[in-house]
């Protein structure tokens, strides 16, 4: 298993590897700078670089691991990258409903190809295992949140991240957890602490669980992650499969 350093999820699994920008919040790709280091390292799976790349081998990993676990897909790619054909997308969904002791987080900056993938091939709703997200990094891709709106998902969360500005009044009908941070590693661009107060405020008002996961910088240790003097650890309160309760018994 690939645990994970990302303070909102507990391991990762990477059925696809790399992708390409689509928007500011893409500029300083941890996953580009990573991937770069893995090809250098001869890792098989990073053969080609940041190149969109799907992994069959890949597959099947979930249902070997026996302890239910938060699970990033995809932290190294997007699922919904044009590239990834939505024939590969269905065997990681199949995947994902095989072993529901997990609980799968799905982040995409494309949701119009996660709306039209899972009205096309999915069986709605999903179930509560299989979380559906999209990124927000300014307010011109607030349109990112009506579309993902749109998707008949149990639950849907937004990563507000890395925050390059005010994203102004924020409708969360819909929406069941949001995830706020700065930008973090080289060259990374600052954020205003009014920016996420805003955000959390805005959950609040919406009864909807915030997670602050970081101020960002360059060391993102040393800056923290409190905001106005508390750790903001909100997550969504769903169903817990039968599955997941026997192991984890």
């Amino acid at each position: 298993m690939s645990k994970s350093k990302i303070e909102w999820t507990e391991a990762t699994w990477n059925p696809v590897t790399g992708c390409t920008k689509v928007s500011a919040g893409c500029k300083n790709c941890y996953a580009e700078r990573i991937s770069r280091r893995l090809k250098a390292m001869g890792n098989r799976n990073y053969a080609n670089g940041f190149a969109v790349t799907e992994h069959p081998h890949m597959l099947d990993k979930p249902r070997g691991w026996r302890k239910p676990q938060r699970i990033f897909v995809n932290s190294m790619s997007d699922l919904f990258h044009p590239e990834v054909s939505f024939a590969f997308i269905r065997e990681v969904f199949q995947t994902m409903r095989d072993a529901d002791h997990h609980v799968y987080q799905v982040l995409t900056k494309r949701p119009e190809r996660m709306l039209e993938y899972v009205t096309a091939y999915e069986s709605a709703p999903l179930p509560p295992h299989i979380w559906l997200g999209t990124s927000v990094e300014q307010q011109r891709w607030r349109s990112r949140i009506d579309m993902l709106r749109r998707v008949p998902a149990a639950v849907r969360f937004l990563s507000l991240e890395p925050l390059l500005e005010d994203l102004g009044e924020l409708n969360l009908d819909g929406i069941h957890w949001v995830i706020a941070g700065g930008e973090s590693g080289p060259g990374a661009r600052g954020m205003d602490a009014h920016w996420a107060t805003n955000i959390r405020d805005a959950c609040e008002a919406a009864a909807v669980p915030f997670f602050f996961k970081q101020w960002g910088g360059v060391n993102k240790a040393k800056t923290g992650r409190t905001l106005e003097g508390r750790t903001w650890d909100e997550m969504p309160e769903v169903p817990v499969p039968a599955a997941r309760v026997s192991l984890a018994a």
